[in-house]
């Protein structure tokens, strides 16, 4: 018989959504570190080691850089599995967020992460429709409509419930680590052609030595992220406070594993100098081992990575919204969960937002103005995992952080650059993300305007 939770035991101030259904605690620790996976092994692993490789032209720093973006991930993922476990409900980061720096700082988790799943759920068809076009020519030049029947097709079958998520997650997500497995395996095992380049390029001197560093240090952090993915589902997953710090520590170890493998593999394929700057890798690995059928077993690992990274997504960004819902930040229809389990308002809502982003192409703005919003969330949530531990030392805490307050500090000291640097790298869009953030304030004062007057949010 199916268990369900009942979304205000951890807090005492959410709405009940009395006769709207509740969501169904069935998901196990293999589905966590399915969704993990699948949310962080999408097609930047893939791309990014070619513009590593120009700006770390040496094999030792160039895997280096890998350990050490994976090294950040993990020290993010034993941070926050602790309020993850503690809060446990499922939202993502935002139920902690607000719950240990106040409703602000969470409205601004809330509304930004959700928009930042959306929009990949939208980049991810496109990309999917652009590499299945040489397999099946009839979709050219019918992208938009070919992405738009895709992100359709997830709705119709996610809305089902979560047990089919969880089923199309594990499924995906294992076909994925099994063809990555094998792509490895082939350019570990696989005699290299000769004639590939093995030589180091020139260093960059002077001030330009850190510049590249930490340049690369970012793209490497980029393509980690998505490890925070079980803690969108903790009240969902049948004992959260052991099962929640253990699929996100088991999944994030797995996909450094993967990510160190893979870029070992294209360094004994192609050489540093083979992948300076080339913008698939991937691709290039596979035609120097096999020659044109490369090309097609390349294309099918980029297709399978891109639909259980939107399968992790659909089922994500609804449960942000019935969490800020509960909370009187949304309006309280998004708190519908039918009897599946699926937040049904809040899920089709999320299907639309993507639909949107494909049909007017702004999908790539989007995602570039929320580069700036992921790392400041990640900043507030490690800041609440400090407050949480000041405000509420008697609270049972199923996990804690190893090595506090060292562990989450390096962390958010380390996002703090991160973001420093993405502001003075990419200023262009750093500025109308922080202009976001300004106009914020005023959409979250209307909010609880309406609230206080009684008015339907």
């Amino acid at each position: 018989m199916s268990s369900v939770v009942d979304p205000t035991a951890a807090d005492a101030r959410p709405r009940t959504g009395a006769g709207r259904g509740r969501l169904l605690q069935v998901l196990g620790i293999s589905f966590g570190i399915a969704v993990l996976v699948g949310n962080t092994i999408i097609i930047g692993i893939l791309r990014t080691p070619g513009d590593v490789a120009a700006r770390l032209p040496s094999p030792a720093l160039f895997i280096g850089v890998w350990f050490l973006g994976g090294l950040y991930a993990l020290l993010g993922t034993i941070s926050l599995a602790e309020p993850g476990a503690m809060v446990a409900r499922s939202g993502g980061q935002y139920p902690f967020v607000r719950r240990g720096l106040g409703e602000y700082p969470g409205f601004i988790v809330g509304w930004s992460d959700w928009i930042s799943t959306c929009a990949p759920i939208a980049l991810g068809a496109m990309v999917f429709t652009e590499y299945l076009e040489p397999l099946v020519p009839a979709i050219a030049r019918r992208h938009v409509a070919a992405g738009v029947a895709l992100v359709l097709g997830f709705g119709l079958v996610l809305w089902r419930g979560i047990r089919v998520g969880d089923l199309m997650q594990q499924v995906l997500s294992a076909v994925k680590a099994l063809a990555f497995g094998a792509l490895i395996g082939a350019c570990l095992l696989v005699p290299v052609p000769t004639g590939m380049s093995t030589a180091v390029s020139a260093w960059p001197a002077g001030v330009s030595v850190m510049t590249a560093a930490v340049l690369a240090l970012q793209a490497v952090i980029y393509t980690y992220d998505g490890w925070t993915a079980p803690l969108y589902f903790a009240e969902e997953t049948r004992n959260p406070g052991r099962n929640v710090p253990r699929s996100m520590v088991f999944g994030v170890l797995a996909v450094i594993l993967i990510y160190v493998l893979v870029n070992i593999a294209f360094v004994r394929v192609l050489g540093i100098r083979g992948m300076a700057g080339d913008p698939f890798v991937a691709a290039s690995a596979g035609k120097a081992l096999f020659g044109n059928p490369g090309d097609l077993v390349i294309r099918l690992l980029v297709l399978l990575s891109i639909l259980s990274g939107m399968n992790a997504c659909v089922l994500m960004a609804p449960r942000i919204m019935l969490a800020m819902s509960r909370d009187g930040l949304l309006p309280e229809a998004f708190v519908t969960v039918n009897p599946g389990g699926t937040p049904s308002v809040a899920h089709w809502t999320a299907i639309g937002a993507a639909i949107a982003f494909i049909v007017t192409g702004t999908v790539e703005t989007v995602i570039a103005l929320c580069a700036f919003f992921f790392v400041a969330n990640y900043l507030l949530s490690f800041l609440s995992v400090f407050a949480l531990r000041i405000e509420e030392p008697a609270t049972p805490r199923p996990w804690r952080v190893p090595g506090y307050p060292w562990t989450t500090g390096i962390a958010a000291l380390g996002s703090v650059a991160f973001l420093a640097g993405s502001v003075v790298s990419d200023w262009s869009n750093s500025w109308k993300s922080i202009l976001l953030l300004a106009l914020s304030y005023p959409a979250y004062r209307f909010v609880l305007a309406r609230r206080r007057a009684g008015a339907p949010t």
